[in-house]
């Protein structure tokens, strides 16, 4: 299982790091902002996660194998943006497979560090969220999680059915890949049917 948190911990790295790279190329960033916005939304999310469970050096400071992921994804992103011709359909694929991986991540590192499932699926949130927050913030956008789009609450349904799996008696790494294909599903679906929260303000109208 220690191979296979590893695996999907850079798979997220590198496709939350792709994502930063999309959004700044958009904005028309030179090299070093869209570095540095790449490695933002990639790192993001867990830094906060590991400073809030109290695991510190933060991971991509005891493993600078991150660093050198974020580096040569986005130079790779940067050298074939021609391919990534459609910005927006592939931010929304790269940012939706970053919050699926994410999610179990942070999830996995709450359940080590002793903490509820409660407390684990909200760190698990916050560890696909952050970083995207982050990016959008320095790229002035209002983040994803701020609008009504299913994107918060696509990592709390995949989190929480994890839990459900286990207890259910599915094998762990079962359950986790499965948790993490819900969040990616449940995101999918949310988009291609247009579902998404209440508007508030309708009603006020």
């Amino acid at each position: 299982m220690e191979h296979l948190y590893f695996l999907v911990d850079m798979l997220g790295t590198a496709a939350f790091a792709v994502s930063g790279v999309l959004v700044a190329m958009e904005k028309r960033l030179d090299l070093f902002g869209v570095v540095i916005v790449a490695g933002v939304t990639a790192i993001g999310g867990g830094t906060l996660r590991d400073l809030l469970i109290g695991s510190t050096p933060v991971t991509w400071m005891a493993d600078p194998r991150y660093l050198y992921l974020i580096l040569a994804t986005a130079i790779f992103a940067v050298l074939f943006q021609s391919r990534l011709k459609y910005l927006r359909r592939s931010l929304f694929l790269f940012d939706t497979i970053g919050i699926g991986l994410y999610t179990l991540v942070g999830i996995e590192k709450g359940l080590s560090a002793g903490l509820s499932p409660l407390i684990c699926v909200v760190l698990g949130t916050m560890t696909a969220c952050f970083g995207g927050v982050t990016r959008d913030i320095l790229c002035n956008e209002i983040p994803v999680i701020f609008r009504k789009e299913i994107y918060a609450t696509a990592c709390i349904v995949g989190g929480g059915l994890y839990f459900l799996f286990l207890r259910a008696g599915m094998g762990e790494s079962y359950a986790y890949l499965s948790g993490i294909g819900v969040v990616i599903l449940v995101r999918l679906l949310a988009v291609r049917f247009h579902i998404a929260l209440p508007d508030i303000y309708r009603a006020r109208r």
